[in-house]
């Protein structure tokens, strides 16, 4: 553990104990990594051919053998091209297409509708013919 962290106390002048810094320390915020910044190492990567090169690599960087997985998967899909200007949030879309998608629930609601009525209708009528009535 760093100096930073904890305070060393001696007691006896042999045995060592630790005590927490009370201090808190900032929360880590998530790296996130760039489209070019991916591909240059991966293509690092590609290019290791020695035992220990890739390692030697992840160290480096600072990285994990999962992200060069995930990120040789993202390649793959040819996900990896279309980061660069990618704009993060909701998709805008056109107000038509939004309609075209309200409209077409609302029709499917209104047969669900219709359906039902014509059974009650079919069931009033059976009914009625049971009971005589006209």
């Amino acid at each position: 553990m760093s100096q930073e962290q904890h305070e060393v106390i001696k007691t006896n002048g042999n045995h060592s104990q630790e005590s927490p810094n009370p201090e808190v320390l900032p929360k880590a915020e998530r790296r996130q990594y760039s489209a070019e910044y991916k591909s240059r190492i991966l293509k690092e990567a590609d290019a290791c051919r020695e035992i220990g090169q890739i390692g030697a690599l992840l160290r480096r960087e600072g990285l994990y053998s999962s992200h060069l997985t995930t990120w040789r998967r993202q390649r793959e899909r040819g996900e990896l091209e279309g980061l660069s200007g990618q704009v993060r949030g909701p998709k805008g879309g056109n107000g038509q297409e939004k309609e075209m998608v309200q409209l077409r629930r609302e029709n499917e609601q209104l047969r669900q509708r219709l359906e039902r009525a014509e059974i009650v209708i079919e069931v009033q009528k059976k009914l009625s013919q049971l009971l005589g009535i006209s």
